[in-house]
């Protein structure tokens, strides 16, 4: 990896699987007495910049020696793969077929299959 912009594309992804996370464990948070702690509510506040960070990134075209480009297509391709869960968790909540822990464990389970996927191609 001695491509640096290999660095800024796996930044961007573990950043979108953080706030996609958080934004789970917000969503469950079963306490009304105390609020989701500070780091959780700011992972989830920069979602919104994250996955466009990701859709910027994912959307270009990556040169780079074939090895270094086979990993940014994965990523790339993982990136959109979590945008489109989050868009499915989005319809899920604006549905009144689901609440918003059913949407939660939906995404959660789109964002399991897709670290998987990351972490064999890394």
């Amino acid at each position: 990896m001695k491509d640096q912009r290999l660095k800024v594309f796996r930044a961007t992804l573990d950043a979108l699987f953080e706030s996609l996370d958080a934004l789970v464990r917000v969503t469950r948070w079963a306490d009304p007495e105390e609020a989701p702690p500070e780091p959780l509510r700011a992972a989830v506040a920069k979602l919104s910049e994250r996955l466009g960070a990701a859709d910027r990134l994912s959307s270009g075209t990556f040169v780079g020696t074939p090895a270094d480009t086979t990993k940014v297509n994965a990523m790339c391709a993982t990136m959109k793969r979590l945008d489109a869960a989050y868009v499915a968790y989005r319809r899920r909540l604006d549905s009144s077929m689901e609440k918003g822990v059913d949407a939660a464990a939906a995404l959660e389970a789109d964002i399991a299959d897709a670290q998987a996927a990351a972490a064999a191609v890394a």
